[in-house]
């Protein structure tokens, strides 16, 4: 079966996670796909697949006789997708020979996928295009990845390509920044991973964002206005004060590649009280260190301004670069991961990571792990769309990875 006949299977399986949720997995719909795949596991002849009580899945393929002392290869995934756009039943539509140009979903809301906001489609011409039908996601972030790994394992066995042991892992809500929590790397027992969670085929990724959440909450002093002067401290005004103290030109518009921003998630309030909630993203450690100290002392010169107490500032830190876990010692996966795009003839685009996956903080939990492309593209949103071609590449790439780290012994 190619990958994208699988796709097709596991998008109509709806499992956005929940981050409103404090139950893990965050929505109890991530369990139907992971018994799926389990299911599909047993097919395939690994009995020994299992899911945990907190729906993480695990598989192993074990190693061809007289390979066992090859390095243990694994490959991850995430099962949620984003809530955003999936409210309704998620109809795939398959566009064969797509000519390149734009292309009508047909949805409720007329939307189309155009050229203009999407300026590769013109490099698909002639490809088996997947989009949804404009009205909700399509899910391949990230069950394109679930999809060609199990396509892998599917091709490992029946083709009986030689390899080391070979670890599969699928993880419940990365969406929502909790991929990592539970996952047990001792029961995954691989030496080194990839997730498989990128876009165009033959990206490969170790440098993501160091990351972390800032909130500020702002109590005001709300009085009647007719009396207010020199009293009155109203909180929404002192949130667009915050705002407008951040440095100018750092939000995710205005930056690419290397930069980093802050980032306005939501914000809400009144004269008594408000709030406002950002994502601060930075590649550099030393810059995202300088961005947190700049948030703290703009809480700090607006309670000097406002009196004590005024502002409180709670910063959550994240995730970290993965490239520090990677260029110590563990360069040989993106050398392997070149080399295996090439082999596949695909070609390899280093990228950095303009966000985090779960690969990054699972390299520091001691299992060092890049990311590698799916195919996709528009993630999050109902434009999101994969090729049938990209995601056989895809599949290549960790064949010949297999292949690759086959001869190891």
């Amino acid at each position: 079966m190619r990958a994208y006949e699988r796709l097709l299977k596991y998008v109509t399986v709806r499992t956005p996670s929940d981050e409103t949720s404090t139950t893990v997995p965050s929505s109890a719909c991530q369990f139907d796909l992971a018994q799926d795949l389990i299911r599909e596991f047993i097919n395939l002849g690994l009995p020994k697949a299992r899911t945990d009580e907190k729906c993480y899945v695990y598989a192993q393929i074990p190693a061809t006789p007289g390979y066992e002392n090859c390095p243990k290869i694994g490959f991850i995934a995430h099962l949620d997708t984003v809530s955003d756009f999936c409210d309704k039943k998620i109809v795939p539509v398959v566009t064969e020979n797509y000519d390149g140009r734009d292309l009508p979903l047909g949805g409720s809301d007329g939307r189309v996928l155009s050229v203009s906001m999407f300026p590769h489609l013109k490099d698909l011409k002639g490809r088996t295009l997947i989009t949804s039908n404009g009205d909700t996601i399509l899910g391949a972030d990230d069950k394109a990845g679930v999809a060609e790994i199990m396509t892998m394992a599917e091709r490992v066995l029946t083709e009986n390509i030689p390899h080391g042991q070979i670890s599969i892992g699928f993880t419940p809500d990365e969406e929502v920044g909790r991929g990592a929590d539970h996952f047990d790397v001792e029961k995954f027992d691989a030496d080194f991973a990839y997730t498989m969670d990128g876009d165009t085929e033959g990206e490969i990724q170790y440098e993501n964002f160091n990351a972390a959440d800032a909130i500020f909450e702002i109590k005001g002093v709300n009085v009647h206005p007719g009396s207010a002067k020199d009293v009155m401290v109203n909180a929404a005004l002192v949130a667009m004060e915050i705002n407008a103290a951040l440095p100018e030109g750092e939000t995710p518009a205005d930056t690419e590649d290397y930069e980093g921003f802050y980032h306005l998630v939501s914000m809400s309030g009144d004269v008594a009280c408000a709030k406002l909630h950002y994502i601060v993203r930075d590649h550099d450690t030393d810059k995202f260190a300088a961005r947190l100290e700049t948030l703290k002392e703009i809480s700090k010169q607006m309670n000097l301004k406002w009196g004590l107490g005024t502002v409180k500032l709670t910063i959550d830190e994240q995730y970290r670069n993965m490239a520090e876990i990677i260029k110590d010692g563990n360069m040989h996966l993106i050398e392997n991961a070149k080399k295996a795009c090439l082999a596949a003839d695909v070609t390899p685009l280093i990228l950095p990571i303009r966000g985090g996956t779960d690969g990054a903080r699972l390299s520091f939990m001691g299992l060092p792990c890049p990311n590698l492309g799916t195919g996709g593209h528009g993630y999050h949103g109902p434009f999101e769309h994969i090729t049938a071609e990209g995601m056989d590449k895809s599949v290549e790439v960790m064949i010949e990875l297999v292949k690759l780290y086959a001869e190891m012994k």
